[in-house]
């Protein structure tokens, strides 16, 4: 079934609205499509699923009582249901002083992040970029996943916006293994096209860093100079957008972000703009914004926040479309990260080390204290004793708590890789690049 399926998310939230009948403000979100996914382990696939699903969301403000409720049932009773269980719990709310009215018309960016060829990608197709990735790590253990999905988005109000859009989107993982939990390899790609994924060279890069890995030695903990492969910093980057520069920890007083001081290295650029060609999704929010690229970090100098419609009313401003459902639990943050990056690889960046560490990921990440950004974490699938530019030897995973923040801070960010989309520690992905930094704080190993 293709992005446009059987049901149209225009006319689902027409007729949600049509049911709301004046009785509340009330916006609603619209969503149906096609996801699929393959995935493989001990080097075969084992398991191949697609599910087509609509599902809309209602919320509603009552006498200054708000409530939201979703489902995936779509039929006419199943949305009149919708409907009524909607008001009835707003009327059963405290009244929420925090709600920001709704989205007034405006136009969206023309921005359409769909490729045709994924939206209709076979099983056949993904099982090819599997077998690519299985092949090029002969002798190895390979398991992971191949997923493409395409859907068609919708939003009305009763103010009168509308909004519209299509969005695909392709990714993979997958490890090889020489030996199960200790030498590992593992790589991610992320787009929207199916195309864009090459499980050759992902299955070579994961094999190699496999084979390197084997017969790892402990090492002390300590200070140590490291050269971060993408996925590291795709996982610095979600942290700090997702805790740091959303407008609510920030007006919660809960947030590392100065604005207007040069907290990261002069060299450091990041920002979220969902009208990039590379962008995925749509380019309106949950509330019906338009989406626009914000700057967050500017040669060094914290200068933006991610707002939703309810900080921009604290906050005496503008939302930047960064709108997410549940929202006035967990804030507006940015999903569409990019950090500027350099033209060097990750060979020439581990060239340029004299000694250190290379860490190709990093995993259970927790954050310790949001105002300073230190993290706790391991790494994991490949990390190696660099010296004389050259890797030395792997060695066991380590403990590390480190200040996200101050990783990228002031004289620490040494020189700046190629950048590309990575998969983060918690799944989202950023087009970052690698980086050589000057101190990274490790504390012990995996095992304690």
């Amino acid at each position: 079934m293709t992005v446009s399926g059987a049901v149209a998310p225009g006319d689902l939230a027409e007729r949600v609205l049509d049911m709301v009948d004046g009785r509340a403000d009330a916006q609603v979100r619209a969503g149906a499509g096609e996801s699929a996914l393959t995935r493989f382990a001990n080097s075969f696939i084992h398991q191949n699923v697609a599910e087509y699903r609509a599902s809309v969301g209602l919320n509603v403000s009552v006498d200054g009582r708000s409530a939201s409720v979703a489902t995936t049932r779509v039929d006419d009773d199943a949305l009149r249901r919708l409907v009524d269980a909607t008001l009835a719990a707003a009327r059963l709310r405290p009244v929420d002083d925090e709600w920001p009215g709704l989205a007034p018309p405006a136009p969206v960016p023309a921005v359409d992040h769909y490729d045709a060829t994924t939206a209709t990608a076979t099983p056949g197709e993904r099982a090819a970029v599997v077998k690519d990735f299985v092949d090029a790590g002969a002798g190895l253990e390979a398991a992971g996943f191949c997923s493409t999905s395409s859907r068609e988005y919708a939003y009305a109000n009763t103010a009168g916006q509308r909004a519209g859009g299509r969005a695909t989107d392709a990714a993979f993982e997958g490890i090889h293994q020489l030996v199960p939990g200790l030498a590992a390899g593992q790589s991610t790609r992320s787009s929207i096209r199916l195309a864009d994924i090459d499980g050759v060279a992902l299955g070579r890069q994961a094999a190699a860093t496999a084979r390197a890995a084997a017969d790892p030695v402990d090492l002390d903990p300590g200070d140590y100079e490291v050269v971060l492969q993408n996925e590291c910093v795709a996982t610095i980057a979600v942290f700090l957008g997702f805790d740091s520069f959303n407008a609510k920890t920030y007006l919660d007083g809960q947030s590392c972000v100065r604005l207007n001081e040069a907290q990261f290295d002069d060299v450091v650029n990041i920002w979220d703009d969902a009208t990039d060609p590379r962008a995925i999704g749509v380019a309106y929010d949950a509330e019906g914004t338009p989406k626009r690229r914000v700057d967050l970090v500017r040669d060094g100098v914290s200068v933006g926040l991610a707002h939703d419609r309810r900080t921009a009313r604290r906050a005496d401003g503008e939302s930047t479309g960064h709108a997410v459902p549940g929202g006035e639990t967990w804030g507006a943050y940015p999903e569409n990260l990019f950090m500027a990056g350099g033209d060097a690889s990750v060979e020439d960046l581990i060239g340029g080390l004299d000694r250190g560490l290379l860490v190709s990921e990093l995993n259970y990440c927790r954050v310790l204290d949001p105002k300073t950004m230190v993290i706790t974490g391991l790494t994991r699938n490949g990390t190696f004793v660099v010296e004389d530019g050259k890797i030395a030897r792997p060695i066991r995973n380590l403990r590390f708590t480190q200040s996200f923040r101050d990783a990228l801070g002031p004289g620490n960010v040494r020189r700046l890789g190629a950048a590309r989309f990575a998969a983060s520690n918690e799944d989202e992905v950023a087009h970052v690049p690698s980086v050589h930094l000057g101190r990274w704080h490790f504390t012990g190993g995996a095992r304690g």
